[in-house]
């Protein structure tokens, strides 16, 4: 560790150093907030789940394909061919629509669905993740706030945001493992490729989650928007834009959805009285 974990003050001052109006500030530092409470809900219902995975059935949907797998094996071995089809339709529907199988395990901080993580996950490192992770989007306004007009963001440099709010939090000696958080969150995980492709104003280079807790903010990030004004988004909702990218980027989120489950939304923006879309 070469840097500092900055605490929950101390965010505080980070984004009130760089925030070019108060404006600018509350949309940005709310944004921060709402994400990283969607992110600490799906890490409580990932802990529920890995938690509960010696008590679980193999055939369970908390299995993901895993449980698939198993079943089908099962079903073939007894020689009940219509069963092996049920699994493999079971299967698909976990990953095209998480709330269709019927979960053993009932939903967690608000969160439906999901999978068993490969291990426990750590709450706090998310905290701090969803917390910054957007902290480079105060460098990428086209209005600021500063000048009379509305916030707008400039859509040539809004990509950027993730590469400045690194080196942001680097040059402000905070520890690369939280600087990651900004990089490593764009869209549903950004590789080299698809920066080539797409011919993005980015250095080519792998934009995506490190580990889990990484991927988690990554996910939370896509259910609220900074429009102006900002507005909640539900899973079909964000299906359509990452269809925009096309298939790949689809199936890319559609795999996330399946993996961690859905948050409930439409009770958080009821709560911070947003409209939802």
């Amino acid at each position: 560790m070469s840097g500092y974990i900055p605490t929950v003050q101390q965010i505080d001052e980070l984004h009130r150093k760089i925030a070019p109006s108060e404006e600018a500030y509350e949309l940005v530092h709310t944004h921060c907030v709402i994400v990283a409470t969607i992110a600490c809900q799906i890490v409580r219902r990932q802990n529920a789940l890995f938690t509960r995975r010696c008590t679980l059935p193999k055939d369970a949907p908390e299995w993901g394909d895993r449980a698939v797998t198993t079943a089908a094996t099962a079903t073939t071995a007894a020689g009940d061919d219509a069963a092996a089809r049920d699994a493999g339709q079971s299967g698909a529907a976990a990953t095209s629509s998480p709330s269709a199988p019927a979960y053993l395990v009932p939903p967690t901080a608000g969160v439906t669905g999901g999978h068993v993580p490969p291990r426990l996950l750590d709450e706090h490192l998310v905290l701090i993740g969803g917390l910054l992770h957007d902290i480079g989007t105060y460098k990428v306004f086209k209005h600021d706030g500063t000048d009379g007009e509305p916030l707008k963001f400039s859509g040539k440099k809004y990509i950027l945001h993730g590469l400045k709010g690194y080196k942001y939090l680097l040059k402000e000696g905070v520890d690369e493992s939280i600087a990651q958080f900004c990089r490593n969150h764009t869209g549903v995980g950004l590789t080299r490729e698809d920066v080539i492709r797409q011919d993005l104003p980015l250095p080519p280079d792998d934009y995506v989650p490190m580990n889990l807790e990484q991927e988690v903010v990554m996910y939370a990030d896509k259910f609220h928007s900074k429009s102006v004004p900002p507005k909640f988004l539900t899973v079909d909702a964000y299906t359509k834009r990452a269809e925009r990218y096309g298939d790949e980027n689809k199936e890319r989120w559609l795999e996330l959805v399946a993996k961690y489950g859905v948050p409930d939304i439409p009770a958080l923006a009821e709560k911070y009285q947003m409209r939802l879309i």
